[in-house]
């Protein structure tokens, strides 16, 4: 064991007087290799980023929230059966709480009704355009997934009233009321008066399609007098009491949607539920074929990062053959021979890693700084993964010519001009 653990500190040793010794030719070496361990960072650093972003932009539709839409999430075959069926109205949401009420044990907590349209929202002289306006009802704070950074959401008798207050996105907030707290404040939408009562901390994009930050929320009521309620625009939206339960109360909530609906055994549904799981299944396999092509991509720069690696192991070789057989000649084993070339080739794709993670991270820390919004997640898995990836590129190039190197004959290499 103390032989072995010397021959490798040797073989350290002496690697590194080699590439002390060839300095150039040992970066022009590495930088294969820099290319592909920077190249498996960025693209875990990607998979990573896009995996967290996907995550979070779940996380604010809510894991624990049903829609009750008239179109699905996702493609249709039969567009006219979906074109024909009848809107999902408002109303609905209270005949389904009833119903939610009246079940013993319903896995369903509360319903609440959503209309949606895009606006301006004006303030003095500063002014939003393209603001998604929400109308809903009090039993909404039951249901959302965002926090509030100062005020509230409107209570139940507010909403009933359909007073002309409103809560506003982080964005919207910033963009008109940069100076002062929005509290209090009077807003202009759609040319209306509403008193802000709420501001939503900050919460991002999904899936950077659009902003949940641009956004206001007012009374379903307020929103009637000033909107009217698109035929496509209203949604019913149904909180679970157990979402590792969704599948159970997907069924019931279908149940309970086709006795508000009237409709009898037989029909098809004349409405569809929603949840993330659509999304899911549908940006899987977009996740999985990024994946796979920067495998793909950072395969081929390990391959030719490797083949140069391979490549000044031989010309080492063959550069020391006089040095090989001398040294087997004083009684080197070929293990010693093979540990030394080995450890050499390793330590190379140790130090091409190790400069790879770093302008990998320099990259990280200049997206972060530049794209905020980006999600960059450089992680300690990816350090350990990129170091395991070096040492395994190093040992597989390597081994060929160290195991050649090994099995030369002591007569023959000194004899080698």
């Amino acid at each position: 064991m103390k032989r072995i653990i010397y021959e490798i500190n040797e073989s350290f040793r002496i690697a590194f007087a080699q590439i002390r010794a060839n300095k150039m030719r040992s970066v022009l070496t590495a930088l294969g290799v820099i290319i592909g361990i920077v190249a498996v960072t960025l693209m875990g650093t990607a998979i990573s980023g896009i995996d967290r972003g996907f995550q979070n932009s779940l996380a604010m539709l809510g894991d624990d929230v049903l829609y009750v839409q008239k179109w699905p999430w996702g493609p249709v075959e039969d567009w006219w059966n979906y074109q024909n069926r009848p809107i999902i109205r408002p109303e609905s949401a209270e005949r389904l709480n009833q119903i939610i009420e009246d079940t013993p044990g319903s896995l369903l907590e509360i319903a609440a009704p959503v209309v949606a349209r895009g606006a301006s929202v004006k303030a003095g002289e500063n002014q939003v355009n393209g603001v998604a306006v929400f109308g809903t009802t009090g039993n909404y704070a039951r249901m959302m997934s965002a926090e509030f950074k100062e005020g509230r959401l409107f209570n139940e008798a507010e909403a009933a009233s359909g007073r002309q207050v409103c809560v506003l996105g982080f964005d919207v907030a910033e963009a008109l009321f940069a100076t002062t707290s929005p509290i209090d404040q009077m807003v202009l939408i759609r040319g209306q008066p509403f008193m802000v009562i709420g501001v939503l901390a900050k919460q991002g994009s999904f899936l950077g399609l659009f902003s949940f930050d641009s956004q206001a929320i007012m009374p379903l009521n307020a929103y009637r007098k000033y909107f009217g309620v698109h035929a496509n625009s209203a949604q019913l939206r149904v909180k679970v009491r157990d979402k590792n339960r969704m599948d159970e109360a997907k069924e019931e909530l279908i149940g309970a949607m086709r006795r508000v609906r009237g409709q009898l055994p037989g029909e098809r549904d004349s409405f569809s539920i929603n949840q993330q799981q659509a999304f899911r299944e549908q940006l899987d396999p977009i996740k999985q074929g990024i994946a796979l092509a920067g495998l793909f991509i950072t395969g081929l720069s390990l391959f030719v990062g490797a083949i140069g690696i391979m490549n000044i192991t031989f010309v080492s070789v063959k550069e020391r053959t006089k040095e090989i057989g001398t040294r087997k000649a004083l009684g080197a084993r070929r293990r010693t021979i093979l540990l030394q070339f080995l450890i050499e080739a390793v330590s190379i794709c140790l130090i091409g890693g190790a400069v790879g993670l770093s302008l990998t991270f320099g990259l990280c820390l200049l997206l972060q700084a530049t794209m905020p919004s980006l999600p960059v997640v450089f992680s300690f898995s990816l350090v350990i993964v990129s170091m395991v990836v070096a040492v395994v590129t190093g040992v597989v190039s390597g081994f060929a010519p160290a195991w050649g190197a090994s099995r030369l004959d002591p007569v023959d290499a000194l004899r080698y001009e």
